[in-house]
């Protein structure tokens, strides 16, 4: 099911079709120049940044235990925001992202809400991520959006914090 609010419009996306695809070269992108950049005073290698594309191909946020999601600004792909069920409760928040000219608009907090709803219907009662220190709009976000810092969930080498947040039940539907 898909959600708008004015120009922003949020559905489900294969993993593999070419707007995502588009969309986590530019993530990775983005998140990789940023980290060699702080730790080592680069840009990513080119042909390191096509082989950790190529190994990350996103199957994990296909149904029928994960979903990824683009995000559309008046019409155009902006970003994305992924779910997988880590466990029966459990799901993790992935590949958010927005480009950089979509930002200040109210889509991440729009994707975000989005995904955690994907979550609930994938049957999560928590929901989890991680994200790196250099990230600070990020964690300011997922802060903002009710998430508490809390325990490493995986032995990601590049995480530095991780969150959880936990998943209100949908109220009832109620019949007039």
């Amino acid at each position: 099911m898909a959600s708008t609010t004015t120009a922003w419009s949020i559905a489900p996306e294969p993993f593999d079709s070419p707007v995502a695809a588009a969309l986590w070269r530019a993530y990775y992108t983005e998140v990789s120049d940023r980290w060699y950049l702080l730790h080592e005073g680069r840009a990513t290698d080119p042909d390191e940044l096509e082989r950790e594309i190529a190994a990350n191909t996103g199957d994990r946020l296909a149904p029928p235990d994960g979903v990824l999601l683009v995000a559309r600004y008046a019409g155009e792909p902006a970003g994305t925001a992924g779910v997988r069920m880590m466990d029966a409760a459990t799901a993790e928040l992935k590949r958010v992202f927005l480009r950089t000219d979509a930002r200040g608009k109210g889509g991440a907090a729009l994707l975000v809400t989005a995904a955690e709803e994907q979550a609930r219907r994938l049957g999560a009662e928590r929901i989890v991520l991680d994200t790196r220190a250099d990230l600070v709009e990020a964690r300011a976000l997922y802060a903002r959006l009710g998430y508490e810092e809390s325990e490493p969930h995986n032995d990601d080498p590049y995480a530095d914090h991780w969150f959880t947040k936990r998943l209100a039940r949908p109220a009832a539907a109620t019949s007039g």
